[in-house]
């Protein structure tokens, strides 16, 4: 069973439902939950008593990590031979509501590091023990138990096991000790809890249409993309898959040409010296995959910014030419763990709709408004709503103080001028610069992160880049990183779940379908499917010796064909189409008024 990837913003907890909880801290006082810690406390506790319910069950397990998260909590457990499988989870989830009944305080206590040590080591916890192995050797550990169990942990915590109100084991997964796949497989029990019962039955349902809209099961469905073991990671597109992509890009092309882009294609390596220079071999080269060519070592590219660069600086410029808007369809490779590739979401190869813009400082801000109107033009057309964040300077960056003071506040500048409220992500920038990042929220309330617009100061230095202002003086331009979609790949998994499979007709890989009734409707059913053809609709034309209702079935429920045109003795009488849209509505027209609507909604790509 998959996590879906709703968030606790997801589900809006209700008003005061967890108000006023209680908490206790691992010094032993007791305290009211600050608001914004609330739900991780009540996930965090959670987390404890799935593991209490683990270890009565399973005497012999050993336990890792287990935090609460975002999503809900989990625990990774090491139960030697024993194979869970999701039909175990019940079980344990029965184990938890013992627990939870049988009201249990919740104590803290601390132990001196060596005597922690020998205390886990006594419990049969080799994890435990490993982790305090990691740990300063002067710090006294804390411990929270409850009944015969006690874990160790920071807490706070939930003062008894009776305040878990509504809790439900989600699923179950692999997951290496330490995130290292060099150690051992442990079993990784998920979960999630809410305030209440309410709240919980409404996550539940949110999270089987989460399921439902799987971009991996509506790929296969509709054919649009594949994976293989022979290449972890990297997406095969199939024919409708093609069609959704290329209808995305000739949207993304007409739209920068009005915005004055100017498109360009950079080598997909180049050597080791130049991402030296751009920072990135310092920064990032773990994520980088290099090869060896005429014993001069090689990168293939992670970004494309470098190549943008060369591009600029291939000849000289005047300030009259500036702002210079470049914009690259460029596919980058980066390393990504095994465990953390997930359909389309994360792969390790893939296509960003970037664009960097080179500039003068005094362009900074209109150019910024500029780039932020685009996006929203891009995320208006699909409906999706979106929040800002401004993110700072990262501990691993690059640059001055001054030149890190000057971008973050052109940032924030540009979006205080633009009147655009945000929040502020502290040191998640990116190493060469602050970035504004587009979190857009899709049909079920989750958000993806998406778009960016990153100010950059340092790699014209790093590059030596200049133009020739009004004086004949070389000052450095300024730069922008951004892009709209982000990734293609994950973008066309963010529209598949947010339709469920029902692309706008200008997207749909298969816009219309002629469905033939009989033998006797053949010849109109044919011209009529000819008609839309030759209109360069994409059409099909079912004339299968199968019933209609089987064919309905499959083009609007598998194939998820915008429109069907049912064509059977009652329409070649009257020279009508019978139009059945996707929702089950069904409207009769003539040929030639659905071929103009049709048409009309794919050239106005509504």
């Amino acid at each position: 069973m998959r996590i879906s990837e709703l968030t606790a913003s997801t589900v809006r907890c209700t008003e005061g439902a967890l108000s006023h909880m209680k908490v206790i801290y691992s010094d032993g006082t007791n305290g009211e939950c600050p608001k914004e810690d609330e739900l991780h406390v009540l996930r965090h506790s959670a987390a404890h008593i799935l593991a209490q319910a683990v270890k009565n069950l399973y005497p012999h397990a050993a336990f890792a990590y287990g935090p609460a998260t975002e999503k809900g909590f989990y625990y990774d457990v090491d139960l030697g031979d024993v194979k869970l499988s999701d039909s175990d989870l019940p079980a344990i989830e029965a184990e938890m509501r013992k627990i939870v009944k049988a009201n249990l305080p919740i104590k803290p206590f601390i132990l001196p590091r060596d005597e922690a040590l020998k205390f886990m080591e006594e419990r049969g916890e080799p994890y435990k023990v490993e982790h305090i192995g990691d740990l300063a050797e002067s710090e006294p550990l804390s411990f929270y138990q409850q009944g015969d169990y006690v874990d160790m942990c920071l807490g706070p915590h939930l003062t008894s096991t009776q305040s878990l109100k509504a809790f439900k084991l989600t699923g179950l997964s692999g997951a290496y000790w330490k995130n290292d796949s060099k150690n051992k497989m442990l079993t990784r029990i998920n979960g999630t809890a809410l305030p209440s019962a309410k709240e919980l039955e409404e996550f539940l349902k949110l999270q089987e249409e989460a399921e439902r809209r799987d971009h991996r099961k509506i790929g296969k469905d509709m054919k649009l993309f594949m994976f293989e073991d022979v290449a972890p990671g990297f997406p095969f597109f199939l024919p409708n898959g093609m069609i959704v992509r290329n209808a995305l890009l000739d949207y993304w092309r007409e739209l920068h040409r009005e915005n004055g882009y100017q498109e360009i294609v950079t080598p997909l390596i180049m050597n080791r010296s130049l991402w030296e220079t751009s920072g990135h071999w310092d920064h990032y080269k773990d994520n980088m995959y290099t090869t060896v060519i005429d014993d001069e070592d090689f990168c293939i590219k992670p970004m494309n910014c470098p190549g943008s660069v060369l591009t600029y600086a291939n000849e000289p410029h005047s300030y009259r030419e500036l702002p210079m808007r470049l914009a690259e369809l460029g596919t980058v490779h980066r390393h990504e763990l095994k465990g953390t590739l997930h359909g389309l979401f994360r792969v390790r190869s893939f296509t960003q709709d970037d664009a960097h813009i080179f500039m003068r400082r005094d362009q900074i801000a209109e150019e910024i408004a500029r780039v932020v109107n685009l996006i929203d033009t891009v995320y208006s057309k699909f409906g999706f709503e979106y929040f800002l964040e401004l993110s700072t300077r990262p501990e691993d960056s690059m640059g001055s103080d001054e030149d890190w003071e000057a971008a973050t506040n052109g940032l924030k500048n540009a979006l205080e001028t633009l009147n655009l409220p945000y929040t502020i992500n502290e040191g998640d920038g990116a190493f060469y610069g602050p970035k504004i990042d587009f979190h857009l929220r899709d049909c079920l309330g989750r958000t993806w992160q998406c778009g960016t617009i990153q100010l950059d100061f340092q790699m014209p230095i790093n590059f030596d880049l200049t133009y020739v202002d009004e004086n004949d003086e070389r000052p450095r331009p300024i730069m922008i990183h951004r892009v709209c979609f982000g990734s293609i790949e994950r973008f066309i998994g963010i529209l598949t779940e947010h339709f469920a499979g029902r692309f706008p007709v200008w997207l749909a890989p298969m816009q219309a379908k002629v469905l033939q009734v009989s033998q006797k409707s053949a010849d109109y059913a044919e011209k009529v499917y000819q008609m839309l053809k030759d209109a360069k609709v994409r059409v099909e034309l079912d004339n299968r010796n199968e019933k209609i209702g089987y064919m309905i079935r499959q083009a609007q429920y598998t194939e998820r064909v915008p429109y069907m045109l049912i064509i059977g003795e009652k329409e070649v009488e009257t020279g009508t189409v019978s139009v059945r849209t996707r929702d089950s509505k069904t409207v009769t027209m003539t040929a030639e008024e659905f071929v103009e609507k049709i048409t009309s909604e794919i050239r106005e790509r509504v």
